[in-house]
């Protein structure tokens, strides 16, 4: 029974997994303008200062985020100084490479000052022979010290480019074998310096041109890489043309192989043909196949994709293949059913549980002590009971004789020029039955007189008033004392031909405690006793 379903399940699992390969397969099929990112270190050439390392992360936001890994670019070759590297656009490059540990740094370093000045051939020989005896060393030892000190020791050096062309000082045809004596002691030079780790690139331009260029190959001891520059123009008409052509890109990958070494394109792009998308598509292909150390294109115009919009199918030919591949449909897996192979049930004996009694333990019963809570009697507070005190009120005899009135004196006008006023001395209070009452002490009000002839007497005389020019009353001063009324003058009868006697008006603040004041408030008791000279009070 099982070998049935057996067979069955093998042949539904051969079906499904056949399908699932080819489905795989026809997922796998590469797209042929898709070079994809191979590890192939790849830059290109956007400006040879600052501007070039300031565009290199533009240029990759182009292409979808794909790294830039090359940094390249020239030393001016019109004098020496340039070629040791006197320019200070060394530095952003040398900032540039430390920043990440899988950069490459690429800088072309002519072999002759007026490297471009159409110089004729018979003084590149002379310039030729100069530097294969020496002459030049210096310049190249100085240059090898600047880019050891900017740390950057391991820098591809691409000494004197396209050296089998007509087009620079430092070109081979004029004295081949000298060059390549020349180019020896360039890299001996340079090699010689602590701490370099230079990489020396050999790169002639596509095709035979001036002279076949492995007629300048200095040997395998001092060629690290050997490089090409290749641009779509003659010779060669089709790509196909480029490859085939007698020291074309198939010579140049032979020869690199049979001489075990690396190859570079350093610079490649568009020129005579204008915007050809069919070479950039076939030289990027071409690059994946081969797998060279690095490559870059020159990104200007006419050569360029990026910066030089002249050449737009060519420009989308370059960025379709060189964008990192976004990732296809998510195929979903199928689902193979498993076969389902029934499970015998078999019965489980029902075993019984013997049922063992459990001895009832009596729980002892604990007494709960009761704890007596203490009473805690409440102290009684006295409440404190405050007599209200008794203040007699005082009996002040009235004298028999009546007292006499006292006129206010109306002021008209100040006098011109009044005396200084002389304090009166207290006049005594005289004895009168009172009661005691506890009470601070006010003091006696001051009769300010006028001022006069200075008297005789210790005590100063009071100056009766008079009707018919009556003195001005000066204002009682103000004492420093708990708060009394003003006293007020009780008028009396005039008496006739009698001059105003002296009234005052005593009041006796009454102190009932600080408890009882505060319910009944400040209270005083006021007399008024008359002192006058007929008074029977009056002591002088």
């Amino acid at each position: 029974m099982s070998r049935p379903r057996r067979r069955l399940a093998s042949t539904c699992v051969g079906t499904v997994t056949a399908g699932l390969l080819a489905t795989g397969a026809a997922l796998a099929a590469p797209d042929e303008n898709r070079t994809g990112d191979s590890g192939i270190a790849m830059g290109a050439y956007l400006d040879y200062g600052p501007n070039g390392v300031a565009r290199i992360p533009y240029l990759s936001r182009w292409l979808g985020g794909r790294e830039i890994r090359v940094g390249h670019t020239y030393l001016p070759g019109d004098q020496w100084a340039g070629i040791e590297g006197r320019v200070s656009f060394l530095e952003d490059w040398a900032r540039w490479r430390l920043a990440d540990d899988d950069r490459m740094f690429v800088l072309n370093v002519p072999m002759q000052e007026r490297n471009e000045a159409r110089v004729p051939d018979q003084q590149v020989a002379r310039l030729i022979r100069a530097g294969a005896r020496g002459d030049h060393d210096e310049h190249f030892r100085r240059l090898a010290e600047r880019l050891v000190s900017l740390g950057v020791p391991d820098t591809v050096i691409v000494l004197g480019w396209e050296m089998n062309g007509v087009t620079y000082t430092h070109r081979c045809r004029p004295d081949p074998a000298n060059w390549k004596v020349y180019w020896r002691r360039v890299v001996d030079v340079m090699r010689a310096v602590p701490g370099q780790k230079f990489k020396f690139d050999f790169a002639p331009s596509r095709g035979t041109d001036a002279i076949g260029w492995t007629k300048c190959y200095p040997g395998d001891d001092h060629v690290d890489i050997i490089g090409m520059d290749s641009y779509d123009q003659a010779p060669g008409e089709t790509f196909d043309e480029q490859i085939s052509q007698p020291y074309g890109l198939q010579k140049h990958v032979d020869f690199a192989r049979a001489h075990r070494k690396a190859i570079s394109y350093p610079e490649w792009g568009l020129f005579r043909r204008g915007d050809n998308p069919e070479y950039v598509r076939r030289m990027l292909r071409w690059i994946e196949q081969h797998k060279p150390l690095y490559h870059t294109i020159t990104d200007y115009c006419p050569h360029g994709v990026w910066q030089c919009k002249q050449n737009p199918e060519s420009s989308k030919a370059f960025r379709d293949a060189l964008m990192p591949e976004a990732p296809g449909p998510v195929v979903p897996t199928p689902v193979v059913p498993t076969p389902v192979v029934p499970t015998p049930v078999v019965p489980t004996p029902v075993v019984p549980t013997p049922v063992v009694p459990t001895p009832a333990v009596p729980t002892p019963q604990v007494p709960t002590p009761t704890v007596p809570t203490p009473q805690i009697p409440t102290p009684q507070v006295p409440t404190p009971t405050v007599p209200t005190p008794q203040v007699p009120t005082p009996q002040v005899p009235t004298p028999q004789v009546p007292t006499p009135q006292v006129p206010t004196p109306q002021v008209t006008e100040p006098a011109p020029e009044p005396s200084p006023v002389a304090p009166s001395p207290e006049v005594p209070t005289p004895a009168a039955p009172s009661p005691v009452v506890p009470s601070p002490v006010v003091p006696s009000p001051e009769v300010p007189t006028p001022a006069g002839p200075t008297p005789a007497a210790p005590s100063p005389e009071v100056p009766k008033p008079s009707p018919a020019a009556p003195s001005p009353v000066a204002p009682a001063p103000v004492t420093p004392s708990p708060v009394v009324p003003k006293p007020e003058p009780t008028p009396a009868a005039p008496l006739p031909q009698q001059p105003p006697l002296n009234s005052m008006q005593w009041c006796v603040p009454l102190n009932f405690g600080e408890w009882l004041s505060k319910l009944v408030g400040k209270q005083s008791v006021c007399v008024t006793i008359d002192l006058g000279e007929g008074s029977g009070f009056w002591p002088f």
